[in-house]
């Protein structure tokens, strides 16, 4: 397992700036409603100029996002790091269900429960959340190909990926995340046996 270099202070400052604009923009954003909040208003709230708003987030829609590189990579992880003797679909199982966790624990069920509302309930949101996860699809589907030793993804790498991805959409309209997590999971996992099989194939 590799461990990643620590951050150096102006990467730690950065960070934790957007961290901070992040966090009062969907506190704003929960109490006032998503288009009732300017940049401005934000940028006031968390004591920084509007430039730098825009500097660390493109767009409006990104500030309730501030993790999309971590989760990149923590998924990608994932797949290569995982224990030995742990299929690719148990421990991207895994993963999601300590990620729902661990969000619970932090900010609790029935805050989780208003933000995953919110989210669904604002249009603007639910598709930039929708386009910017589904962006991990080719890291996720070159990373199982390389554990699995092909030199690129096959069709149905590619597909396992799309699945799986969507899967996570699919949790947070959920009204029993865990519930549909599992059920997924029991569904790919029936499929995911032919794949390997095929993949043995191919390798031999």
């Amino acid at each position: 397992m590799t461990t990643p270099e620590p951050l150096g202070r102006r990467e730690r400052k950065k960070a934790a700036t957007r961290k901070a604009i992040s966090d009062v923009a969907t506190m704003m954003f929960l109490e006032r409603g998503f288009d009732n909040v300017s940049i401005r208003e934000v940028a006031d709230a968390a004591d920084v100029s509007p430039t730098t708003v825009f500097a660390h987030f493109p767009q409006k829609e990104a500030l309730v996002f501030d993790e999309d590189d971590e989760q990149r990579d923590r998924l990608v992880s994932t797949v290569r790091d995982r224990p030995t003797g742990t299929t690719i679909n148990r421990a991207i199982h895994d993963f999601y269900t300590a990620e729902l966790r661990a969000n619970v624990d932090e900010h609790g069920n029935d805050v989780t429960r208003v933000f995953l509302r919110f989210l669904n309930e604002t249009p603007a949101l639910r598709d930039y959340a929708a386009k910017m996860w589904l962006r991990h699809e080719d890291a996720l589907a070159d990373a199982i190909a390389k554990e699995l030793g092909l030199a690129e993804p096959i069709a149905e790498i590619r597909v396992y990926a799309r699945f799986v991805l969507q899967m996570q959409l699919l949790v947070n309209d959920s009204d029993d995340p865990l519930d549909t997590l599992d059920a997924g999971f029991r569904l790919l996992d029936s499929g995911w046996a032919p794949i390997e099989a095929k993949i043995a194939e191919l390798r031999t």
